[in-house]
């Protein structure tokens, strides 16, 4: 393992770039690509192979084309379970959201190989239409309900503007998760605030019956990180550089097979872009104001 790692670190460094090209020329002068004979893929969020067939089906057969390696799925049982299934090789590569990638590098030093940037992907504050609360700062000693824990923009996000507020998470406010229950309850007054992602917002208020003129939005976050495939670092570093240009130049065709799910219209818009860990820090910066830095 030493070996190996020194040489990967030997030939990033002759390289001279960040993608981390691990390449051997043959006799003919070419890069000699050192490709596995498949590949075992999971998507962080989806527990199930039927699931797994169904909203990722499609993207699937493509990416094999477009690799040309056969790709099997790996059903995992909860987002956290996909890093020791890097770990163990029993999966290859994974899609995972912004909170998930962190803990997939942070505990399997997985190798981002593509993000897919969603356009319309906010953090938003919403309370009741007749709410006396305009601010995020005044929202300091009431509740406010959010998704589920580790979400990006349902937790910690939403986290995250309210720390930008001037309020203490761990003092300041009451958390309550909901998932996407929040809006009938703040409808209900049974919170005072609800954090939604912002393509999600009018879904929710339509799937429970809802009507948009009753609540307000009170604050719009930024564009929030992207959306991950994440490599092992035990597969060739030349061939996750050629994944990750294959991936790019045929990012129509598979954004094309990843819409055809209705899971998956949240990426309508989006586009295929390369991933910057940088991107990621706001979250690793709220896990920290929490007090749970120890989590990744």
């Amino acid at each position: 393992m030493k070996r190996r790692n020194l040489l990967w670190y030997s030939l990033l460094f002759a390289a001279g770039c960040t993608t981390g090209v691990n390449s051997n020329n043959n006799s003919s002068g070419q890069q000699a690509i050192t490709a596995p004979k498949n590949l075992k893929f999971a998507v962080t969020d989806i527990a199930g192979m039927e699931n797994l067939q169904r909203d990722y089906g499609l993207f699937r057969t493509t990416l094999e084309d477009i690799l040309d390696v056969k790709i099997e799925f790996f059903p995992v049982e909860n987002p956290t379970a996909a890093a020791p299934a890097l770990l163990s090789r029993e999966v290859d590569i994974v899609f995972a959201g912004p909170s998930e990638y962190l803990i997939l590098n942070a505990r399997a030093k997985a190798i981002p190989i593509i993000a897919i940037e969603r356009s319309n992907y906010h953090s938003i504050m919403v309370v009741r239409a007749d709410s006396k609360i305009k601010l995020l700062s005044q929202l300091k000693g009431k509740t406010i309900a959010m998704r589920k824990v580790g979400s990006t923009s349902g937790h910690l996000a939403p986290t995250k503007l309210l720390i930008d507020a001037g309020l203490d998470p761990k003092t300041d406010f009451k958390i309550v998760m909901l998932d996407d229950k929040g809006a009938q309850a703040l409808k209900r007054g049974e919170v005072d605030a609800w954090a939604i992602a912002s393509d999600r917002y009018k879904n929710i208020l339509e799937s429970e019956g809802l009507l948009e003129k009753d609540f307000s939005v009170i604050f719009k976050g930024p564009l929030l990180p992207s959306d991950v495939i994440v490599a092992s670092n035990q597969l060739a570093s030349n061939f996750i550089a050629d994944m990750r240009s294959r991936m790019i130049e045929h990012q129509d065709k598979l954004m094309q097979s990843l819409l055809t799910a209705k899971a998956n219209q949240k990426y309508k818009g989006g586009k295929i872009i390369l991933a910057n860990d940088a991107d990621y820090n706001m979250i690793r910066e709220v896990y920290q104001k929490m007090g749970q830095g120890n989590f990744l």
